[in-house]
């Protein structure tokens, strides 16, 4: 529950919830005689019972702070976007969303469901005392592992760093393979300035499981930052990346890569990590990501459509390694492999790719009738 926001609250599995919002969203097309950019959205605020305003929301020129504004927009509090049972997005004032989450919560304290979508929304939206107090009651009632992370989690963001630790603790004890709950008790102990326990608490993270980019990263920085710089972290990241047990993984360099790519004077070193990351583990997408990438900045499209043009399958499902091989097809003028690869992300099942060839394949469209429409008013000229 602590790692999972998708951008949109999971309310349509509460049965019972019923949104409602005093604004809607219009698209550019319901305003025929407006001059808008291209994708523009109307917000247009409308009264109780669906009816328009009936006087100018302002006579001129004013300062509105965000409160005033969401209220003058119909929302009580910052509008979010949720979805209604049947699956469709709509928005609600953030007041109503939490208000509405919170009697339905109290009118069933059992339902567990209930209680881990309204600790969900209060987590995200920073409500963390009421959010410890509705997961807390989880817990005490035996919860599984996701409500003891999350417990630990608002706790940590509480800052009582000795109850998070015991039930980060507890987390981990539940779920013994997996390095999340290590991950979030090494943020405790940096808080509380415990290094040794920071590094023991990532090796131990590692040990369950040698792919997790996160323990990766956050052993090298902690390292780096506590325990001599940034050769020893490297070092270290080195050493353990070559033991047996973890020699197969691409994690280490993909983490390692990740901290010299930025900076034109130690990307080639970035290259090279990058590198390796493939040769260990081709078939793993951050890894031909962030090998593609740095091709990508170096201009060499050549290779970047060497590397990804094998794992063209992968991209039916990664929106990133679909972008990555369409920018390369596309700056390299590769008009008709660049049209066959769209035709076939269109088919695909992931809607972020589905989508993203949609929106591309319509991009192309427009400039390639620009270009004709030009080369047509040259000839005729």
């Amino acid at each position: 529950m602590a790692d999972k926001d998708n951008g949109n609250a999971p309310l349509g599995g509460v049965e019972g919830f019923k949104p409602s919002g005093a604004a809607i969203l219009a698209p550019p097309t319901a305003f025929q005689n407006g001059q808008l950019p291209p994708g523009a959205m109307i917000l247009v605020p409308i009264g109780e019972g669906g009816e328009p305003l009936e006087k100018p929301v302002v006579d001129g020129p004013v300062a509105l702070t965000n409160e005033q504004m969401w209220k003058m927009l119909g929302f009580n509090g910052p509008a979010v976007q949720v979805q209604d049972q049947e699956g469709r997005p709509v928005l609600i004032g953030l007041e109503d969303l939490l208000g509405g989450l919170e009697q339905m919560y109290k009118q069933e304290p059992g339902d567990v469901q209930r209680a881990r979508v309204y600790a969900q929304e209060l987590m995200k939206h920073e409500r963390f005392e009421k959010a410890e107090q509705v997961i807390g009651k989880l817990v005490a009632r035996g919860g599984d592992a996701d409500d003891w992370l999350a417990l630990g989690v608002v706790q940590t963001n509480l800052k009582k760093f000795e109850k998070a630790e015991g039930t980060l603790k507890g987390a981990a004890n539940l779920a013994k393979d997996s390095p999340i709950p290590l991950i979030h008790l090494a943020k405790v102990y940096e808080l509380k300035g415990d290094q040794p326990k920071v590094k023991e608490t990532l090796l131990g993270a590692i040990d369950i499981a040698g792919n997790f980019l996160d323990a990766w990263i956050g052993l090298y920085t902690t390292i780096k930052e506590h325990g001599g710089g940034e050769a020893a972290a490297e070092k270290t990241l080195e050493e353990l990346a070559n033991t047996e047990k973890n020699k197969k993984f691409a994690a280490p360099y993909i983490a390692l890569q990740g901290f010299y790519v930025n900076e034109d004077d130690t990307r080639e070193k970035a290259l090279a990590f990058a590198k390796k990351a493939v040769e260990r583990d081709s078939n793993d997408p951050m890894s031909l990501l962030c090998l593609s990438a740095i091709y990508g900045q170096k201009g060499q499209l050549d290779e970047v459509e060497k590397l990804l043009r094998p794992h063209e399958s992968k991209m039916l499902t990664d929106v990133r390694l679909a972008n990555n091989y369409f920018e390369c097809l596309w700056q390299s003028r590769q008009i008709e492999k660049v049209t066959k690869f769209l035709n076939t992300l269109v088919r695909a099942e992931n809607a972020q790719v589905k989508a993203f060839a949609q929106e591309r394949a319509q991009g192309i469209a427009k400039i390639l009738q620009q270009l004709q429409a030009q080369a047509s008013g040259a000839a005729k000229a």
